[in-house]
Order: structure tokens, then sequence, then C-alpha cells
């Protein structure tokens, strides 16, 4: 999906030859001042060109009255100036030819429709000169690298950022500075980091297709408010997955007060939480929930060990550790297979009174015998099949005589098997840590973060195994979709020529029509009543179940007819729906919204009574194929009752993931009048009986 976007344009933005400083300032502490400080005291290589027309220089360096009047075109421009001053100021750059600009003036979409219009202009300033504008609203940039730093962040005042290959993308711009800082005391190496606000040009999306080519950059952390731009934000996730760079995004705005908050904010759309969640899914991003896993993850994802499968050992000091650690992956679905069955007796035999199956509880005895930790991370890394390995060894690590010992074994640990991811829980200082890390060995003090770290890696690892196998975008057809919402007659037509399958049924307009289909389609029958404008027909008893004979269809046609006149006096009645009645299977439901970023969502969920008791729904966008709709179910925790629980045959899965990828299609091939598809209840008979849809509502906008 990537190949279809260009993220090249912004590499101005990440590594200038030279910048105007717009409303430059003498003062280091202002904004327009800052930047300039932050350059020179880095060393920045470029020529840095002031504008201000009241001074002759600034902070040592010549300043020019105007963009005009500059000796050469800059590549980048900061801008800080009022937010009255941004759109002529963007044109003048635009005219010399500049790049990119960089703008800290706030005041535009944050602060309601008449910031928003301001803003819309300067985002048409910027696409007439071809000039890729970072904000408004932004606190800009920097890339430590190469002492880029068009911000006005006070971190630095605290320390330069490290080298390393993390990289840091943020629409706030408080809170991605937040992270640099944090992830500097943590001795994380995050050299560059880029804060969007409120995205009238440049997206989070756009940054992380950006850095998926950077060579310098191995792992991308994101933290966002609202998506904006959604196929620049899969575009985006697509390249760094292709590129085979993880992408960590802490995604904020999942309740009513937070989703107020962003959009006050860098005027941000929260979204629907769960659709954000199936985005990242399909493109293998992980969501994390603090800024503390976001730098955690990132920190172990940064040494570029991705285990898949993801096949735990543990070797611990502690049994109480050992047990919590086994809770830890299990509720992860990290699997912890047992030590060979002749490993254990052998070691057993070494140490009678510790445990081996996995956890390897070797005991404090290890302190005794030193020897023990290499005879059990020798069989741990050449007997099992461990793809990682958490060894927990708390401030036994620390200590001088087996912490030395400790550091070696790893280390050569490391060298034999590159391919096992290595954690350390251990009490260490700061130092300590460091040499672990620099080897490659991951450090925790805390046990819990250690295992969803492993986690998190093997999810990477999983996703970027399934590269060479995906599946191609299933192919969507040209759907015409009728002026209005049509009837369920009407719908079900209109799924059905797109492989969407039915009971057999007929739409009456008498009661004698309707007491013909019955005798053609056999008893027992539902009989529904039919109009475009009642879509929950239940709600006025406009379903009748289990009619057996003629005379029944009769009087229910009666019924049904007088409850729609009572219930919905101004309802167009067509006539009634006789259906067979579909006996058995497994009740679910399917459906399709349309989200305003990501275009049709297809759903999947356990229907009937359950829709509203289990929150158990999977969401994908459209379209896609019958083995990712597959993938869909099997993800449900109703899963297990289709595979056939408690005595129950199992059901014709392969029939249902074949009418929820043709739903996927017809959604897909629809036009932007499709406000929703609702399939509810589908039955899932036994295997190699099919799946029916046993009602259908196709909601649309009218056309105009």
């Amino acid at each position: 999906m990537s190949d279809a976007y260009d993220f090249s344009s912004i590499n101005y933005l990440l590594n200038p030859a030279s910048v105007a400083v717009i409303g430059a300032s003498a003062d280091r502490s202002r904004i327009g001042g800052r930047p300039i400080w932050w350059m020179l005291e880095a060393g920045f290589n470029g020529a840095i060109y002031p504008v201000n027309p009241n001074r002759r220089e600034i902070q040592g360096l010549e300043a020019y009255p105007s963009i005009e009047e500059l000796p050469e075109t800059p590549e980048a421009a900061i801008v800080a100036v009022p937010a009255p001053q941004v759109a002529d100021t963007l044109r003048s750059l635009g005219r010399r030819g500049c790049r990119a600009a960089v703008v800290f003036s706030s005041g535009f979409a944050e602060m309601g429709s008449e910031g928003a219009a301001a803003q819309a202009e300067l985002a048409s300033i910027a696409r007439e000169f071809g000039l890729r504008m970072l904000g408004p609203n932004s606190l800009g940039m920097f890339n430590a690298r190469c002492a880029w730093f068009p911000t006005f962040t006070t971190t630095f005042e605290s320390g330069w950022p490290l080298d390393g290959g993390v990289s840091i993308v943020s629409q706030s711009g408080a809170f991605g500075s937040h992270l640099a800082t944090l992830a500097r005391n943590a001795g994380i190496g995050a050299p560059l980091c880029v804060m969007t606000g409120n995205e009238a040009d440049v997206s989070v999306g756009e940054v992380i297709g950006c850095l998926a080519a950077d060579p310098n950059t191995r792992v991308i952390a994101a933290y966002m408010e609202g998506i904006k731009n959604g196929r620049t934000l899969m575009a985006g996730l697509a390249a760094a997955r292709e590129a085979g760079k993880p992408v960590f995004v802490m995604k904020v705005g999942r309740s009513r007060l937070g989703a107020q908050a962003a959009a006050s904010h860098t005027a941000s759309i929260a979204g629907d939480d769960k659709v954000a969640d199936a985005i990242f899914e399909e493109f293998g991003a992980i969501r994390v929930q603090s800024a503390d896993q976001l730098l955690d993850f990132a920190r172990v994802a940064a040494h570029g060990i991705y285990p898949a499968p993801n096949r735990l050992g543990v070797l611990t000091v502690s049994g109480g550790a050992g047990v919590l650690m086994s809770d830890a992956a299990d509720e992860r679905g990290v699997s912890m297979p047992e030590m060979p069955s002749e490993t254990q007796r052998r070691l057993q035999a070494v140490l009678p009174f510790a445990s081996f199956r996995n956890p390897v509880d070797c005991t404090a005895h290890i302190v005794n015998d030193s020897s023990l930790l290499h005879t059990c991370l020798e069989a741990m890394t050449t007997e099992a099949d461990y793809s990682s390995i958490i060894a927990f060894f708390a401030q036994v690590a620390g200590t001088e005589s087996f912490g030395k010992l400790l550091y070696e074994e790893l280390s050569e640990k490391r060298r034999r098997f590159p391919h096992i991811l290595i954690v350390l829980v251990a009490v260490l200082s700061r130092v300590q840590a460091r040499r672990y890390e620099e080897i490659g060995v991951a450090v925790f003090e805390d046990a819990d973060r250690a295992v969803a770290a492993v986690a998190a890696m093997g999810r990477i690892g999983a996703s970027l195994a399934s590269r060479a196998t995906t599946i191609a975008t299933a192919a969507a057809p040209e759907v015409v979709l009728p002026k209005n919402t049509p009837s369920e007659a009407e719908a079900k037509r209109l799924l059905a020529a797109h492989g969407i399958a039915f009971p057999e049924e007929q739409a009456c307009a008498s009661a004698e029509e309707a007491v013909a289909a019955a005798e053609r389609i056999g008893y027992p029958l539902v009989l529904k009543i039919l109009s475009p404008d009642i879509h929950h027909k239940t709600e006025i008893g406009g379903v009748l179940l289990g009619v057996v004979d003629a005379p029944a269809v009769r009087e229910g046609y009666a019924t049904l007819m007088e409850r729609a006149r009572r219930g919905a006096p101004g309802a167009r009645i067509e006539g009634v729906l006789v259906a067979r009645q579909v006996a058995g299977g497994t009740e679910a439901i399917m459906g399709i919204k349309h989200d305003p970023v990501f275009g049709p969502i297809a759903v999947f969920g356990p229907g009937g009574i359950f829709t509203e008791l289990m929150d158990d729904s999977v969401l994908r966008r459209c379209p896609f194929s019958e083995m990712e709709a597959r993938a869909m179910i099997e993800r449900t925790r109703m899963a297990a009752m289709l595979k056939g629980a408690r005595g129950k045959p199992p059901a014709d899965i392969d029939a249902a993931a074949k009418l929820l990828s043709s739903l996927s299609r017809f959604a897909a091939g629809a036009d932007a009048r499709l406000a929703g598809i609702d399939l509810n209840p589908v039955v899932i008979l036994e295997q190699g009986k099919g799946a029916l849809a046993l009602d259908a509502l196709v909601e649309v906008v009218p056309a105009p």
C-alpha cells in the first residue's frame, strides 16, 4: 500500500542544509530565540538566517529585515510570528522556493471554526508552493544527529538526546518533549523527535512513512490523539512494516472526556477506538497504554530481536517470581513450553531441590554453586527450543562476584545465540544496566514489565513473519446502491447478488400470496413486516416465528399489518416477508459501519442475546479475503463454540468466513452513501451445511 506514497518530500524537515528563523529573537528564552540557541550550542553545520526587521544582529548572527532580502533560499524555515502573520510569511517563503516550514504559531483549528478557516488557508498556501509544513500549533522537532533543533522545548537545558535507533513522533508537543526527556533519562537513544501539532499538512502517518526509510531509525514510537488522514497513516504503517521497523503507538482519546480534550488541544477527532485498534492490528503496530510501556517496548525492540514463534523460557532464583512471570505470560498469550524431559531428569540429579520444568527455578543455591548458572543456561539455549529467555536474579545480579559471572555468561549466550531474545530482571546501577544493554540484553527491575516487553516483541515477530504470506487484498466489485434505504427484501436481493446467503423467502403483498409462498417454501416459517421505514421490526412486534400452516399464515399476515399500523403509523408498508425458519446453528452478528477516516469497517461477533452480554466483537477494514475473515472469527471467544465445545458438532466456519468476506467486498465496492449494514442474526450451521443471514438492514444516505 505504501508504494503509492512518496514520503521523501518531508526530508527537508528532518535534515535541512540551511534555515531561516522568521520572528527571530535575541532573547534565548523566547520561542523565536531558543531554536537559534539550541542549534548554535549543538553545532548546526548549515547556515542560520535570523529574520527580524528590528535587529541587525541576533545571537551573534547577521539578521535580515525580510525573507526577500535573505542572501540565499533556505531549505527550511522556522515560523515564530503571531497567527495573523503566518499566511503572508508562508507565501513569502513559497515564493523564495523554501521547501519546508516549522510553524510554532497557535490560534488556529484548536480555537474553533474561525481558526480552522485560517488553518485551511495555510494548508492551501503550502500546497500551492509545494512547501511542506509542520504545524501550526507545533512545538517543532529535533534531529540531534545533525544538530537540527527547530523547537522551543526546554528539555535540552538538562542534557542532549542520546544517540540510538529510536525515533519519536507525537501530535502533542509537550508530551512528545516529555517522552524524549524520559527516554534520555532512561538511557534510551532517541535522537529524533517530530511533534506534528495541528497537522494542517504533515501528519503522524507521513512522518512514520519517512522514518521507515531512514537508515538511522530502527524503532518508531508514536503518540496520537486523533487520526485525520487514514490513508496516509495506513501507508506509513505499511511502509514501516515492509521495512521491518516496529511501530509502537500510544493512542489516547479513548473516553468521551479524552476525546473532548483531544479536540480542544490539537483539533484532533479521536474517532472510534475499536476502529483504531483494528487498523493497528492490520498493519502490525503495537498499541501501548502508558509512556512507560511505550519506552519499555521501544528500548527492547531497538535490539532488533523479534521471536516468532515466541517460546519463553524463564530462569529464576525466586519461585515466587517464576509464578508471577508464568501468570503474566499466560495472560498475554505467550507460551512457556516445558524443558525436555530428559534434560529435566539430568538437571534434577545435579540439584534435587530445584525445579527444571519451566520456569527453571535454580533457587538461591546458585550463589553457592555458580556453575549451575552455566549448566542451566546452556541447557535452555541448546536443548530447549526457546526463542526468548527471561533471567530473574534480583539484587544478586548486582553483587561483585556473581554479577561478574552473570555478565560473562549472558554475554557468551548473546554471541552464540543472537536470535534468542534475552531479558534480565535485576536491581542494578545505571552503569551496570547500561553494560547489559550494550551487549543486547534488556534490563528491567519489574518482572511483569519484562514479560510484557517479551510478549510485544513476539507480536512484532509474528507480524513481520507474516509479511511474506500476506494475502492480496480481496477485489471489490462495483456496487450500485439504491437512492434510499431499501426494504429488507430489496436489501437481501442486493446482497444476495454479491454472495451473501439467505434462507429461501418471498415478499408478499397479500395474505393469499403469503399462503401460496408458504406452501411452496414449506413449514415452519417466519413472517416479517416489510417496510423500508421500519428498521427494528421486533420493537413493534413485527416478527412472527413458528408459523406452521396456512390458517396461521393468514392470521399472522393480518396481525403484522395491524401491529405496523399501530406501532409505525407513518411507515410505508409493502407487505410481509415469508421465509423458511432455520433450526439449530450458532448465532453471530456481521455488519458494516462507515468510519469517516478509514471507510467501511466490518464487524463480527456473537449474535442473539450474546451481542449485548459479551464484548467479543472483532473489526477489520474492508475488503478482505476469506482467509483473513476466518482469522477474524478465530480471534473471538465464540470461536471455541464454533469449533465444537461441550459436545456440540463443529460449525461451518469456512462458510461464515466466505459470507463475511463477501460482505466486506460489497461494502468496499459501494460508494460513500453506504452508511451501514446489519446482518443480525447470521446462523452458522453445522460443518458443511453453510451459514445464512436471517435478517438484513442496508442503510443508505439518500441520493441528492
